[in-house]
């Protein structure tokens, strides 16, 4: 008997666009011999199931059910694909726990753990994990600039503490431009990570849960036009992604034992994908993504093709993990 999967997708954060394109990739390549595919928005308005004619029905958020057609349709499962809060935050994991709702993502502890760039790197300090000097500002704190750059040194990174997709972040090269970098990221979040500039290969792979274990993909080299992996080279085509990456053997060994250290430190299910900078020949890690994007051209994806997983099986063995 078929199984109803419900596809999760959008959003509350700037990331809203971006998810409804990989909730859209599962929807079209999901298994439909096996499953019944349900294409559920999230948006600050309402929950809606959107059905193929754009047709929108809320959903009723006591049970996470829809009636089609004068029958009330429950989910055996969710494929989360809705990047940042609430579907990378936590709290979509919490509510689908508390109803009983399978879902393929990891859970909600380590989905707000790691969505948290901040206390992501604490924890993972004491485990040896590589990671850039840093420096945490909340929003109401006094600036004091000198400090902040004698910490983390120039050039240097200001990130808004809990986004994704590069929203911001801003690369500052003088302390005259710290102000401006501190505005932008407080636009996104109340929390900020200033971290000091990693020069080297930039990298991301993945990390998955497949046929009942931990697999490590290949890596894919980000060499970028802009001065960072930023919005405009993560979705504008002003990178260049290689997958594999053009890396030594025994980098390629190195980064892949310290990706599955991050994945199992972090108790990970389902998919991830982990982003690393080769500084001084050292991998170091800069952040876990918990719902990466699935579009055709995301790395993830690149990375299953190249050793073989279409993206009907990686969904099948997605959605599958996630009952066990």
């Amino acid at each position: 008997m078929q199984k109803n999967i419900a596809i999760l997708m959008g959003g509350y954060s700037s990331e809203f666009d971006i998810s409804i394109q990989s909730g859209n990739v599962v929807y079209k390549h999901i298994d439909r011999n096996i499953y019944n595919p349900y294409r559920i928005h999230i948006t600050t308005a309402g929950w809606f199931y959107v059905d193929d004619t754009e047709t929108k029905q809320r959903i009723d958020t006591r049970d996470f059910s829809i009636i089609v057609n004068n029958t009330k349709i429950t989910f055996d499962a969710v494929f989360n694909t809705v990047h940042g809060t609430p579907g990378e935050d936590g709290l979509l994991q919490a509510y689908l726990q508390l109803t009983g709702i399978p879902q393929t993502a990891c859970d909600y502890y380590q989905a707000a753990l790691t969505f948290n760039k901040r206390d992501c790197i604490s924890v993972l300090k004491p485990y040896e994990i590589p990671v850039a000097q840093n420096f945490f500002i909340n929003k109401g704190d006094p600036i004091d600039a000198k400090k902040i750059i004698d910490a983390v040194s120039l050039p240097c990174f200001v990130k808004a503490n809990k986004s994704g997709s590069s929203y911001g972040v801003s690369k500052v090269k003088k302390i005259e431009e710290l102000q401006a970098a501190i505005d932008i990221a407080f636009k996104e979040d109340d929390e900020i990570i200033v971290e000091s500039f990693l020069s080297g290969i930039e990298v991301s792979i993945g990390v998955i849960m497949y046929e009942g274990h931990p697999k490590v993909m290949p890596a894919t080299e980000i060499v970028t036009e802009n001065e960072f992996f930023d919005y405009e080279a993560k979705y504008l085509g002003k990178s260049e992604e290689i997958t594999p990456a053009r890396l030594s053997t025994e980098d390629t060994q190195k980064l892949q034992t310290l990706a599955l250290k991050v994945y199992t430190t972090l108790k990970m299910k389902g998919l991830s994908r982990i982003d690393f900078i080769f500084h001084n020949g050292i991998p170091h890690f800069v952040e876990i993504n918990t719902n990466p994007g699935l579009s055709e051209a995301s790395l993830l994806p690149q990375q299953a093709a190249f050793v073989g997983i279409s993206l009907t099986a990686l969904f099948t063995n997605t959605i599958e993990a996630c009952f066990e």
